[in-house]
């Protein structure tokens, strides 16, 4: 009987979905979301030269007798723009998933752009519950994954595979669904079972 992993070997991947870039690397199935485009990742950093031009301003008026009130306008103005820069990068962040056929483990991981801050979680593939296809406003639909936390208390966690998957990739979404939920041994999707 031939494995799921020779499966996926024989039936191509593809090599793109949604947000997400997929592929088969040697006994993983690895998505990995797309980065922003360069503008919204170039949008933190001027914030932060704006800001920082804002302190030294706010530094020089300092200086100046009549100039406390505009200087601590342009302090004000200097670390709200570094607050504003700080919530745009945190969005910045890329989500990528890993399939490890041979340990039977999902690998969850919510990548920084700051170095130290991935968030990284390993679900067994008994640990999940569901694969979903969610309709998105737009119209557009996500990939989702349902999964019991590992000490089995409390309510199933989600976690989103890919974003962004426009109407005319549906017929791609259904195939891997399909073989997402057969990996985790789901029923309902055509081989799994039921």
């Amino acid at each position: 009987m031939a494995s799921f992993q020779d499966a996926l070997q024989d039936n191509r991947v593809p090599g793109r979905l949604g947000d997400v870039r997929l592929r088969y690397d040697g006994g993983r199935l690895v998505g990995e979301s797309l980065p922003p485009p360069w503008e919204r990742r170039a949008l933190p950093g001027l914030l932060v030269g704006v800001g920082l031009g804002c302190a030294v301003g706010a530094a020089v008026l300092v200086g100046v007798r009549e100039g406390s009130t505009s200087a601590f306008a342009l302090g004000l103005l200097a670390a709200a723009l570094v607050g504003l820069s700080l919530k745009l990068e945190s969005r910045l962040g890329r989500r990528r998933f890993v399939l490890h056929f041979r340990t039977e483990s999902l690998r969850l991981e919510q990548l920084a752009w700051s170095p130290g801050a991935t968030r990284a979680a390993v679900v067994p593939f008994d640990a999940v519950r569901a694969v979903h296809m969610v309709e998105r406003p737009g119209p557009r639909y996500a990939l989702v994954v349902e999964y019991a936390p590992e000490n089995a208390e409390g309510p199933p966690r989600r976690a989103v595979l890919v974003e962004a998957i426009r109407p005319s990739e549906t017929q791609t979404l259904h195939r891997v669904w399909r073989m997402l939920s057969n990996a985790f041994g789901l029923r309902g999707a055509g081989l799994a079972g039921g």
